[in-house]
């Protein structure tokens, strides 16, 4: 497993980073705790999880339980120093986490606090905004995108009353290093200006998603990325399982994602269908798994990226984890290039 700088931070991580959302609705403990034996086995040592976890659908019974999973896994093996984790803290408008209350200075320490104790560590190694209070056009938003509301001045102010906070619970030990989630590109650039004008923590990656079917990255993020030495964590880097194929002929198989979660979060729609099997026929001219195919050319793209992965079994965790091993050619770029701008944004 390649390892890869997060940000400047001096951290090196694995290549790809082991998602835990299902851990604690589709996955039940044992099972998250295999996943974390097996992604360590095979040289990943890079969790993502967040308060609000898990997910398909997000209840208020279970908010905090994959953090809690976490902990247990800590706890019994008392291997935290062999693991990065990475956390964030809701944004506003989910009200199953604290009603839907936005995002502020004393949210943020509180929220460390809880998810320190729910993790059983010390310190988390990067801490993240799950999203701006501002909004953004993540979750199939864009569509409907209108930031002609938003407050600039207000907006700042809130930069650089987290960024303050931040920087104490860095200098406390409490946290490692600063992310955001679902950001912007001019929201980014205002984070690293005013964190580069005080002194604060530097933002050092962005989770936002991205796939084959999703690239709304590629532009200016991606410029951005290069020349920030920001780090993509993309996260649904197989489109919410659209480009495994088992979903292909609009079927949903039981047990799935889309058997809690119908439109797989508005990702089902009459043009998805064209683009899946586009890059499904790429995959199978090429002698290639489609999941591998698939992750292996989103770690491959040419800004600081680190894929999100997981899985709901061992046997699909093996498979993902493969992807490491396959290198694309490039006809078989080429041919993703074409069918990219033949289907492009299915949904």
């Amino acid at each position: 497993m390649k390892r890869k700088p997060l940000g400047r931070t001096g951290l090196m991580v694995s290549e790809f980073c082991l998602g835990t959302m299902t851990w604690g609705s589709q996955n039940t403990e044992s099972e998250a705790h295999a996943q974390i034996d097996m992604a360590l086995e095979r040289g990943v040592d890079f969790l993502d999880t967040a308060e609000m976890y898990p997910t398909n659908p997000v209840r208020a019974e279970t908010v905090g339980r994959t953090e809690e999973i976490i902990g247990s896994w800590i706890a019994r093996t008392g291997r935290r120093g062999d693991l990065v984790i990475a956390t964030k803290i809701t944004g506003e408008g989910q009200r199953l986490v604290r009603d839907g209350a936005p995002i502020t200075p004393d949210l943020v320490e509180a929220c460390v606090d809880a998810s320190l104790r729910r993790m059983r560590t010390d310190v988390i190694d990067l801490y993240q905004l799950h999203w701006p209070n501002r909004g953004s056009y993540h979750f199939r938003r864009m569509w409907r995108y209108d930031p002609s509301g938003q407050d600039r001045a207000a907006t700042v102010a809130h930069m650089e009353a987290v960024l303050e906070r931040m920087d104490r619970l860095v200098r406390a030990g409490k946290v490692r290093h600063f992310g955001l989630s679902n950001e912007t590109a001019w929201g980014m650039a205002q984070w690293l200006r005013i964190a580069e004008a005080r002194g604060w923590p530097r933002a050092a990656s962005i989770q936002n998603e991205y796939s084959l079917l999703c690239r709304y990255y590629d532009t200016d993020l991606a410029e951005l990325g290069v020349n920030e030495e920001v780090t993509l964590l993309a996260y649904t880097p197989l489109a919410a399982g659209l480009l495994t194929g088992k979903y292909s002929g609009d079927v949903t198989p039981p047990g799935t994602r889309r058997s809690f979660t119908p439109d797989l979060g508005g990702r089902i729609t009459p043009r998805v269908w064209g683009a899946v099997d586009a890059y499904l026929g790429i995959a199978r001219r090429h002698g290639l798994d489609p999941v591998q195919m698939a992750l292996a050319w989103v770690a491959g793209r040419p800004f600081p990226v680190i894929p999100i992965v997981g899985a709901t079994s061992l046997a699909q965790l093996a498979t993902v984890l493969g992807a490491a091993e396959v290198t694309l050619g490039a006809e078989l770029r080429d041919e993703i290039d074409a069918a990219h701008k033949a289907h492009p944004l299915p949904f």
